[in-house]
């Protein structure tokens, strides 16, 4: 099995404008560094110094990992994790 990995738009320049990647199970940033090693670029625009950029959320199963276990989240077969860049910016 593996888990699903849905890239938002903005990185798909990065992953050739793939919006799933199915990648092996393990911690969050070890599955980000792996998605590096396919995709070179794409760690340093989600991380800094190994943490999670505090602009860029990331859910496991549409929960947030900053409720769960942040970067060191176990993620298994079947899950669905979503990367999800913060948006700002607009007139209310």
């Amino acid at each position: 099995m593996s888990v699903k990995v849905l890239i938002p738009t903005p990185l798909q320049k990065i992953t050739g404008g793939r919006d799933v990647i199915e990648v092996e199970p393990g911690k969050i940033i070890d599955i980000i560094n792996s998605l590096d090693k396919i995709y070179p670029g794409l760690a340093e625009r989600l991380c800094q110094d190994g943490k999670i950029r505090r602009f860029i959320n990331i859910y496991v199963n549409e929960e947030d990992i900053r409720f769960l276990q942040g970067e060191e989240t176990l993620v298994k077969d079947g899950d669905e994790v979503s990367i999800v860049p913060a948006i700002a910016g607009g007139k209310y």
